[in-house]
């Protein structure tokens, strides 16, 4: 399957930059209207065997906004929430410059999310059940049932559910949910 989920990504990844190219101009030029700042923001997270990279997203927060904190941590996240923001949260299209990481190899459309650095207690729980040699995915089986609703240890229960069962069925079943919970707003936060 490893092989093969390359492939896919690689393709996937090439063919929606293209198709999406259009939609990335013009959300670039939003961004920029809306608030000062770069268009991008790039974070660091923990990738395959604990590795580090930047994940890439469309900026959704002020410049102001401290860096290297779950959002759903923020007492009052949506004070730092651009306009345009909360249409990309609320959407996900914050989400799209991850295609860049998935080309990089760092990412793939579907595994465990990406820790942020500093979340040490996610990251030993992790590796102290195997997902740490997964790659991070920018949906998965953690993010659609609970997302930022549920506790690190449900999360990383979750995780180890996808590393011991992943196949080809339950990554179609985890993109019918994204894009459900997608469509449905279903738990995104700020």
């Amino acid at each position: 399957m490893g092989f093969m989920k390359r492939f896919f990504d690689l393709v996937l990844a090439s063919v929606l930059l293209l198709l999406l190219s259009p939609l990335f101009l013009i959300l670039m030029f939003l961004i920029k209207v809306d608030s000062a700042g770069p268009v991008f923001f790039a974070q660091k997270r923990i990738g395959k065997d604990n590795e580090e990279f930047f994940m890439f997203k469309f900026r959704t927060m002020r410049v102001d906004t401290p860096r290297d904190v779950p959002t759903h941590l923020f007492h009052n996240p949506q004070d730092y929430v651009t306009r345009v923001g909360k249409v990309l949260r609320k959407t996900s299209l914050d989400e799209l410059p991850q295609l860049w990481n998935i080309l990089k190899g760092e990412m793939t459309f579907i595994g465990p999310r990406p820790a942020l650095y500093n979340q040490d207690d996610l990251i030993e729980l992790r590796t102290k059940c195997g997902v740490h040699k997964l790659r991070p995915g920018v949906t998965g089986w953690a993010q659609v049932n609970g997302r930022d609703e549920i506790s690190i240890e449900e999360k990383v229960l979750l995780d180890e559910y996808y590393y011991k069962n992943r196949s080809l069925n339950l990554d179609v079943k985890i993109i019918v949910k994204t894009l459900s919970n997608v469509a449905t707003s279903k738990n995104i936060k700020a």
